[in-house]
């Protein structure tokens, strides 16, 4: 009996996707993990005073009424 080269290809895809998805995850949760450290290190009342000049420069323009 023949077994279809389809189901094959697919159990060898889902076997490298489980395998190596940790592989992959690593380096996304150590840099997750350091911006943490950053943001933790740094007092909230400086980051809303950097979060309020960030706003103050990018913030969209008003439209004027014309009459």
């Amino acid at each position: 009996m023949r077994r279809h080269p389809v189901i094959w290809s697919l159990i060898a895809a889902y076997l490298l996707l489980v395998g190596l998805w940790s592989a992959a995850a690593t380096p996304i949760a150590l840099v997750a993990a350091g911006l943490a450290v950053i943001v933790a290190a740094i007092p909230g009342p400086a980051l809303l005073a950097i979060a309020a000049i960030v706003w103050l420069r990018h913030r969209p323009a008003t439209k004027t009424a014309t009459a």
